[in-house]
């Protein structure tokens, strides 16, 4: 057997944990002081990349970050991070390393496969299992926070992460238009619903194409804190396939987009020195 199909062998030995419920989550980050969820009802809204952006953020105010790419069957993570030659190795404890770039200690089960076009075949319970295993033998080391890049949609991903993580916020990323805040919407009940808090919306490429103001009034609809807009420009979509997160490359101008919602989510930071 190839050392890649006994990564993915391995990878998926977790089948079978049994999990937590939305009342009482078991708790399989518990090397993270904060635990945030980047989602989203819709796909194709830019999730992923406020996710890279925003654990930038923390990386460049020097804070311990780690970023999980939970979208199993569309990881996007390790292009964005300029980890796509990365593979998935074990360290002498016998735990996955973490691979790192921009200061982000970053996983995804793009790491794992063979090639970048090789499909993810998997049913819902392999693929969440796998989603625990990532978080429960990675050496993570102690992180400030961890960053999950979600999947679209309000599925099995979605349910095993609020069951099997303690969640310090969630942040919603929408597009303007009502055809992405129809879904949204579906997020944000479903967050609500099983109490998990929700730090505020995100609306990303506002401008002239997708119209402007939609994510704002989906905030105010809910009552949930508004944490900033994100522009339509070609330099976020360049500087996401050349790996290059924005917020640690751009200028002050475009970076300021994630301080701002970095910033509303007020996080706080364990004490210099703390383990």
């Amino acid at each position: 057997m190839s050392d890649d199909a006994d990564g993915r062998k391995k990878l998926l030995a977790s089948a079978g944990v049994p999990f937590g419920s939305f009342s009482k989550p078991n708790d399989h980050a518990p090397f993270a002081r904060h635990v945030v969820l980047v989602t989203s009802g819709k796909g194709g809204v830019g999730k992923s990349t406020v996710a890279v952006n925003l654990a930038s953020v923390y990386a460049q105010r020097d804070w311990r970050v780690g970023l999980l790419d939970a979208d199993v069957h569309g990881p996007s993570i390790p292009r964005m991070l300029s980890l796509t030659e990365e593979e998935l190795r074990w360290n002498d404890a016998d735990r996955i390393q973490v691979a790192e770039n921009f200061g982000i200690r970053a996983m995804s089960v793009g790491m794992t496969t063979p090639t970048a076009d090789t499909p993810l075949i998997w049913r819902a319970s392999v693929a969440t299992s796998a989603m625990i295993q990532l978080l429960d033998d990675v050496d993570w080391g102690p992180l400030d926070v961890l960053v999950i890049d979600m999947p679209p949609g309000t599925g099995d991903t979605q349910i095993t992460m609020l069951q099997e993580v303690h969640v310090t916020a969630a942040v919603v990323v929408t597009t303007p238009q009502a055809v992405a805040t129809d879904d949204v919407r579906r997020a944000i009940r479903m967050l609500r619903e099983v109490r998990v808090p929700v730090g505020g919306v995100v609306e990303n490429m506002s401008g002239p194409l997708f119209g402007e103001g939609g994510g704002r009034a989906l905030a105010e609809a809910y009552g949930v804190p508004f944490l900033g807009t994100i522009p339509l420009e070609l330099a976020i979509r360049e500087s996401s396939d050349q790996g290059r997160p924005l917020a640690a490359t751009g200028t002050p101008a475009q970076r300021a987009y994630y301080q701002q919602i970095a910033d509303g989510l007020g996080l706080d930071r364990e004490p210099t020195g703390s383990p």
